[in-house]
């Protein structure tokens, strides 16, 4: 159990360094949007993109069923290709701007 706890510290730690910063950093309220006008805002691609990156893994789940014994595959099938594509489409987004 040590183990864990230490991962869960370091996450954290992390999030108290990163996130916490950003949370209190003082906006004025005119600057500050909520979350549903910023998903009213969203292009409908990077929609289609959120509901793939959630309805995709699941069936990849139910397909492969990863409590049973087949963790790596659906690490390497279902979880993988989600990140290496939202990490393609930030670098490509990138380039353009």
């Amino acid at each position: 159990m040590t183990g864990i706890s230490e991962i869960l510290l370091l996450i954290l730690l992390a999030a108290c360094i990163f996130i916490l910063p950003r949370m209190f950093k003082g906006e004025s309220a005119q600057k500050k949007r909520s979350g549903t006008q910023v998903l009213k805002t969203l292009p409908a691609k990077t929609r289609a993109g959120l509901v793939l990156s959630i309805a995709y893994p699941l069936c990849m789940a139910l397909y492969l069923k990863p409590w049973g014994g087949n963790a790596l595959a659906f690490v390497s099938y279902g979880l993988f290709p989600v990140f290496l594509l939202w990490a393609l489409a930030w670098i490509v987004s990138g380039m353009k701007k």
